[in-house]
């Protein structure tokens, strides 16, 4: 199986996701505006989902999947195959899920002090942190359900099965969706926004468990079998264990900037974190659909070849990343940096949300995609480390990424308030990448070609050339933004289709597209035979 259909897959079923997100927090942004219960809901969404990206999604997966996929790929007569690897993935569950229990039972207990922590402010606005702490409550059940997801997702793409783990949370939205409208229901048009806010929450925890059935139901029809024994910390669950700690910090820089932002952002103006989120929301779009199907399909391939000593492939299969990668950031962040004014307005500004909420999320969002290319460039290159089980590098360029964040934000918040926190956030990522691709290169496990460099240099002609219409075409269409839904909805896809028209266009002519990139999408898949399971290969 190819990165290319890998990524296909993948990026195609998170865009889907991605789209059911965008459309829950427009009704959000409608039914709640950037209020205090906004605000307090954003608060009790974070913490699990944080906890989740950065536990579940970013410390287990990468140091599980090489270990899963070394015992899957290893000869049945050297102790491997798959009976050996089920053993191990049953072993893991068994530890991992009082680990999360606890975890998840404890932090409930501590509710007020964690809220406290992350947003001592809101205890200054009457109701503010008591609907936060209860809010936080009823939503970090999720986190257990999500995680125990995350592990059978790993099982799965292991397997090079990677559509049932990036249609999962599509029903994360449905839910959202389903109790906005039962929340919205409930109140009536002049009712308590907290009523919406607790079906929200409510909705949170059940997609949980919803997601989490789903995920066990396909381990089970991809033959897996695990089973669930007394706890047994074997050698294997052990040394998991040793690579899990340094990966929580080295995989997580992204969500550790998440909680720094939510404690800086929650000591802003009330509304400042509903911004943030929202605007967060349009970055995650390329991010999500990009990023993330990237180090998913990279991470068990990288693996392959590293463990079988074939380092000329692993550096083709990174640079094909980092191509595909840029290919398709580069377009999107200038793209959403010319039009948020134009985004924000059409999509969002309506109900309960202002004009001027409108103008500073589209300032916010600036901010944020300026490090767009950073933050998928690091989905590439940490599986760099994590393929060959070194998460202890990562660390030390995380920590250094964050030490910087931390001190930025100090001086920026005061003089710019969210706008300069979003763009701390994005120099931090960025400082990231750079440390983590002169680590690579100087240890001789990747480094940038002369086709590599000319093909992102062709890109960022495309781009430009993009962003020069964008430029030009967004305040020509002013006045629609904030019309019907009609004229909304054909200004946006006309600033769409002409931005993408104008940089394929341009791409083309000048070679910034690989066309055997086209032909591997354009080539008909074969049918699926036993070979495809065993061996892993890059097109």
């Amino acid at each position: 199986m190819s990165l290319i259909r890998n990524v296909g897959t993948i990026g195609g079923l998170t865009a889907i996701s991605r789209v059911f997100g965008f459309a829950r927090d427009m009704l959000l942004a409608r039914m709640l505006g950037a209020g205090l219960a906004a605000d307090a809901f954003q608060l009790a969404f974070t913490l699990p989902n944080t906890f989740r990206r950065l536990f579940a999604e970013g410390a287990f997966s990468v140091a599980f999947v090489p270990m899963y996929s070394r015992e899957l790929h290893r000869p049945a007569a050297e102790g491997g195959g798959e009976e050996a690897a089920d053993k191990f993935a049953g072993d893991v569950l068994s530890v991992f899920v009082w680990v999360l229990l606890a975890f998840s039972g404890l932090a409930m207990l501590g509710m007020s002090g964690i809220v406290w922590a992350l947003a001592s402010e809101y205890a200054k606005v009457p109701g503010k942190f008591e609907l936060a702490v209860l809010l936080s409550r009823v939503t970090f059940p999720y986190l257990t359900f999500i995680s125990l997801m995350a592990m059978l997702a790993g099982v799965l793409n292991a397997r090079s099965r990677f559509g049932p783990a990036a249609l999962a949370p599509i029903l994360l939205n449905i839910f959202l969706i389903t109790g906005l409208l039962i929340g919205n229901h409930l109140r009536g048009p002049h009712g308590d926004d907290r009523i919406v806010a607790m079906a929200l929450a409510v909705a949170v925890a059940l997609s949980g468990i919803g997601q989490f059935l789903y995920l066990w139901w396909e381990t089970r029809r991809a033959g897996v079998k695990l089973k669930v024994t007394a706890p047994r910390f074997t050698p294997e669950v052990k040394r998991l264990g040793a690579l899990i700690l340094p990966a929580t910090f080295g995989a997580g820089i992204y969500q550790i900037s998440q909680f720094v932002d939510t404690f800086f952002a929650t000591a802003l103006p009330q509304g400042s974190l509903t911004l943030l989120k929202l605007a967060d929301r349009l970055n995650q779009m390329p991010l999500g659909i990009v990023g993330i199907a990237l180090g998913t399909a990279i991470l068990p391939m990288l693996s392959r070849h590293i463990h079988t000593g074939d380092g000329a492939e692993a550096q083709r299969l990174q640079a094909s990343a980092f191509e595909i990668g840029t290919l398709l950031t580069l377009p999107a962040a200038a793209a959403l940096a010319v039009c948020a004014p134009a985004f924000c307005t059409a999509f969002f500004v309506g109900g309960k949300f202002t004009p001027a909420d409108g103008a500073i999320m589209a300032q916010i969002v600036v901010a944020l995609v300026a490090g767009l290319p950073a933050y998928v460039i690091v989905k590439i290159l940490n599986p760099g480390f994590f393929a060959r089980e070194d998460t202890r590098t990562p660390v030390w360029t995380a920590l250094i990424s964050l030490v910087f964040n931390i001190v930025l934000n100090v001086w920026v918040v005061r003089q710019w308030g969210i706008v300069g926190l979003a763009a701390a956030t994005a120099c931090s990522a960025s400082l990231n990448c750079l440390l983590l691709y002169v680590i690579l290169h100087r240890r001789g496990w990747f480094h940038f070609t002369t086709r590599l460099a000319s093909r992102i240099a062709r890109q960022l002609v495309a781009t430009a050339a993009m962003a020069a219409l964008l430029y030009w075409l967004t305040p020509q269409l002013a006045a629609h933004y904030t019309g019907s839904w009609f004229a909304r909805a054909w200004s946006l896809a006309l600033l769409v289709a002409a931005g993408g028209t104008v940089f394929f266009a341009v791409a083309f002519a000048v070679g910034a597209i690989d066309k055997s990139v086209l032909a591997q999408l354009r080539r008909r898949r074969p049918a699926r035979t036993k070979a495809d399971d065993e061996i892993l290969e890059v097109e």
